[in-house]
């Protein structure tokens, strides 16, 4: 359409540059101003704008490619440097002790091999080591000198030394790392040591954010450039390398890591005079700060002189001249090659298991030795293949080999998951104590994956001896999609098919054990998908579907919580369409407060006080009461109804009995904020409905649902002549407990179901309670290599271990007219933390470690001789011990060694914890006085 067009003649007088759309012109910052010029006629619009449009670009384009220059070299010029690199850890807070840690240094010549005639950016350098020393990083006594005596050579040997002190080759361009040459046959932590060196040298001139490849990896990078100095900082959390950790999921568990990177260069006529770059990684468990260990590695580059130099190389191109050099020369890349540390004189797994396996006992299970040995026979698992894995487990005595199964399976290794699934036969319902640790140890997982999943698909799918596991595996399935998902894997293969498994499941069968197991298995999972299914069977003729449903429910946001979800709830509140069960009454109002009530949910709450059962009107009046008294979430909305005087008055707030709700803090700290609550239902007889205890632990905005321990009973009215309440009057005699433990739900667990059960078991009973959850659990698990800039390499591993003991009981006298319930809980936990700088000639670091022993006992007993009955409960902390330790240690290749270590202990005073007032007054009164004595 332009073909019949000409250019309109400047006005007389006017000199114009040619503009056209090449580089040599429209580069020019002159032609710029006047590719825009006026063109009068009609249609030249469009191609005066494409003509501007590509003279701007080609400007830019110019313009970028001088700005981002990097260091120029002079040619027949040799640049004499010196250079050292050190590495120090240390605890975060730093010690009187000093740091551990060692420097390298040397001295560096560089010259110009060879530069594009085009671009005085493109730039082939040489590096060339010579001078190594190796030295401690801070002054030191002989005694505490592990390199005394040392030189460079007796501790690299010759060949690496040698190694070390041949030249290689960097390719620039325009400031960048475009290549970097040296031997294949080069040990890797030779070649990480010159690509530190040589990322050094890579810089750009103007301020600016760009992505960079050097030894750390594929970083974002941002320069600051002012006159004569440029300051480089890497944002270390964009560093995509090849080798990748794993991390706890849960953040109130995990590890948190704060990294910093920053260079400084200086420069003279264009090129470096000094670079100076100092990199620091802290990492800490995020529930307890003071156990954090950091890692420092300094670099420095300072030009010391110049002198003449080689001439430059002949060649059109790098590759071709690097040929000429020396043939053998490769790009090998700049990134850092993997450094597989080799333990000399370490022991075997099995070895390392007959030193352990004593700590593994199970009367040892309350103490710490037994989460240490346990955390340090895990580290060797991790380095084991399966056949020496199995010959651990086949070796280890009955009473052990529980505890060998919890370490075995929290490996998470592939060697591990495939020696337990040879070496458990699930078509065997006596193996039922070690299938269900195995199941709970996948449960409890730290950073499972896809095939673990698999496996348990795969279980589920063929012969299982035993109903309970059957039960198990299905409810643990449900926990590793909840983990797998938080990981971004929902659409991977097994998560899809186990999700299609869990949410057909309660529909599919009318056996009712089956139907529980399938909603318990979509509790674990908190799949949004599964929020229509809870809703549905929160409506259910059947109590414990109700309670599983709505129990489950309470564990999603509330922003999940919608209209029909509410209106559903609210119905089985209110009891619109039918008669529920008072436990189920009570898991509705805990859903309704816990998620975002309005305004007239709360006021129809309160207005329900007075028409309840008599225990359910105390019940929920200390709901309420607690709300306020702890400020929980619906502590507003509940303030704003209680204003209204028809909902909130004396007739509604002086109600008696002995149900109760209360909360308070366990521990309070910066980190970490540990709270509890009591809830207890009793009937109207006397006999508990349920009692809920519950541990949560919140840390940076995180939440943990660290336990759950909630024990139901009903239909036991008979037994003492009672009339049931509302609703309650058919119901079977049963009693059982329900355990959630670090956000998993386990398999319930029966104390007796039906009248003739519970009169043999009354009959039977020792008094002694019943075994929940036993054995030893991962809690955190962090582990990542941390590539240094300066090329060496540190590796950090933090680990938790708990070993743990739950277990429960009920007794019921109907001589005295008395029961009694009792939750106990004994841990032990161990948490070390280690950051390690580990080459082939010298391996430094520092571990910090805390560890306690611990027991909460909850304990409540009843007088139901008269009414209103006499309820005590106690929930007590007994005194324990909690000790802190930090140890440093150096050791080179021959075998020398020093170390430090220091230990800090304390013993934590026991209490009872609080409870509200009237609970004190009934345990003081003298009619009570014998069963205090029987606790």
């Amino acid at each position: 359409m332009y073909q019949d067009s000409v250019w309109t003649p400047a006005p007389k007088g006017t000199t114009l540059i040619s503009c056209v759309p090449n580089k040599e012109s429209c580069s020019h910052p002159l032609n710029l101003g006047f590719c825009f010029f006026w063109l009068q006629r009609e249609g030249h619009t469009m191609l005066t704008l494409v003509v501007f449009l590509l003279c701007a670009a080609s400007s830019v384009t110019a313009s970028a490619k001088g700005g981002a220059a990097g260091p120029r070299l002079n040619n027949d010029q040799l640049y004499k440097f010196s250079y050292n690199t050190e590495v120090l850890v240390d605890r975060v807070r730093g010690s009187k002790e000093g740091t551990a840690g060692y420097r390298i240094s040397s001295d560096v010549d560089v010259n110009l091999v060879w530069r594009d005639p085009s671009n005085k950016d493109d730039q082939l350098i040489q590096l060339a080591i010579s001078n190594v020393r190796i030295e401690p990083a801070s002054q030191r006594s002989k005694k505490k000198n592990v390199l005394h005596g040392s030189t460079a050579e007796s501790l690299l040997g010759k060949t690496k030394l040698a190694a070390l002190t041949k030249p290689f080759f960097l390719h620039l361009k325009n400031g960048k790392a475009k290549a970097f040459y040296s031997f294949w046959a080069e040990p890797a932590t030779i070649k990480n040591l010159k690509r530190g060196l040589a990322s050094l040298l890579q810089m750009q001139r103007t301020t600016g954010k760009v992505i960079e490849n050097d030894v750390s990896g594929r970083c974002t990078v941002e320069y600051k450039a002012v006159k004569g100095q440029v300051t480089r900082t890497k944002v270390l959390d964009t560093c995509k390398t090849a080798e990748t950790g794993f991390t706890t999921h849960s953040q109130v568990l995990g590890v948190g890591r704060k990294s910093s990177s920053v260079t400084t260069f200086t420069l003279e006529d264009g090129f470096i005079h000094s670079a100076v770059a100092e990199e620091t990684h802290s990492l800490a468990v995020n529930s307890r700060r003071s156990a954090a260990a950091k890692v420092v590695s300094r670099q420095t580059l300072t030009l010391v002189g110049t002198e003449a130099g080689p001439l430059e190389a002949a060649g059109t191109d790098v590759a071709e001249v690097v040929k000429s050099i020396d043939a053998k020369l490769a790009a090998v890349g700049i990134i850092a090659d993997k450094v597989k540390s080799k333990c000399k004189g370490c022991p075997t797994l099995f070895e390392h298991w007959q030193s352990e396996q004593k700590q593994l006992e199970p009367a040892s299970l309350s103490k710490a030795t037994a989460p240490r040995s346990f955390l340090a026979l895990l580290q060797s698992i991790r380095k084991a293949s399966k056949n020496e894995i199995l010959k651990v487990l086949q070796s280890a005595s009955k009473t052990s080999l529980p505890q060998v199964v919890d370490a075995v399976t929290s490996a998470q290794t592939t060697a591990s998951l495939d020696a337990m699934i040879q070496f458990l036969n699930f078509t065997d319902a006596k193996g039922l104590v070690l299938q269900e640790r195995f199941l709970y140890a996948c449960g409890f997982a730290s950073h499972p994956n896809e095939r673990m999943l698999q496996v348990l698909l795969d279980i589920s799918k063929g012969k299982i001896g035993s109903a309970d596991i059957k039960e198990s595996n299905v409810i643990i399935m449900g926990a590793l999609v909840h983990k797998l998902c938080q990981k971004g894997g929902c659409n991977l293969p097994a998560v899809v098919e186990v999700k299609k498994l869990i949410l057909d499941g309660p529909d599919s069968t009318k056996v009712e054990s089956e139907v529980q197991m399938y909603l318990l298995a979509l509790k674990n999972s908190l799949l949004p998908e599964a929020i229509p299914i809870f809703t549905k069977y929160a409506e259910s003729e059947v109590g414990a579907y109700c309670t599983i449903a709505l129990t489950a429910l309470q564990r999603y946001d509330f922003t999940l919580m919608t209209n029909e979800v509410k209106h559903t709830v609210n119905r089985v509140y209110h009891q619109n369409h039918r008669v529920y069960e008072k436990n189920v009454r009570a898991a509705a109002a805990d859903v309704i407060l816990s998620s975002n009530p309005s305004y007239m949910e709360v006021k129809n709450l309160l207005l329900s006080i007075g028409n309840l059962p008599h225990e359910m009107n105390k019940y929920m009046l200390s709901k309420i009461q607690d709300i306020l008294r702890f400020q929980l979430p619906a502590s507003n909305v509940v303030q704003h109804a209680m204003k209204d005087t028809i909902s909130h008055n004396y007739d509604r707030f002086a109600k008696v009995g002995s149900s109760s709700a209360y909360s308070g803090f366990m521990a309070k700290s910066a980190d970490v904020t540990s709270t509890y609550s009591l809830d207890i239902l009793y009937s109207g007889s006397g006999i508990l409905r349920r009692s809920n205890m519950n541990i949560y632990g919140a840390s940076n905005g995180a939440l943990l649902h660290g336990l759950q321990v909630a024990i139901e009973a009903q239909g036991l009215e008979s037994m003492i002549g009672a009339t049931a309440d509302e609703g309650e009057g058919d119901l079977e005699s049963f009693a059982g407990m329900s355990a959630l433990l670090f956000d998993v739900q386990l398999r319930p667990v029966t104390f007796f179901k039906g009248y003739s059960d519970l009169m043999s078991k009354m009959f039977s009973m020792t008094g002694d309670p019943m075994n929940v959850v036993k054995g030893l659990i991962l809690l955190t698990d962090h582990s990542e290599v941390i590539q240094l800039q300066s090329g060496l390499k540190a590796s950090a591993e933090f680990q938790g271990g708990l070993a743990i003991d739950i277990s429960g009981g009920m007794e019921v006298s109907l001589w005295y007219r008395e029961s009694k319930t009792s939750v106990n809980n004994r841990g032990a936990l161990v948490v070390t933390g280690n950051v390690t700088v580990d080459m082939d000639f010298m391996r430094v670091g520092v571990e910090v470690s805390y560890e306690t022993e611990a027991s909460l006992d909850f304990i409540t007993t009843v007088q139901f001789s008269e009414y209103p009955f006499l309820v005590c409960m106690q929930m007590d902390k007994t005194t324990f011990p909690f000790s802190e330790s930090l140890s440093k240690y150096e050791s080179i290749s021959s075998g020398k060694s020093v170390a430090s270590h220091k230990r800090k202990k304390q013993l934590v005073p026991g209490s009872e914890f609080p409870l509200h007032q009237e609970n004190s007054n009934m345990c003081n009164k003298g009619q009570l006085s014998h069963l205090s004595l029987m606790q």
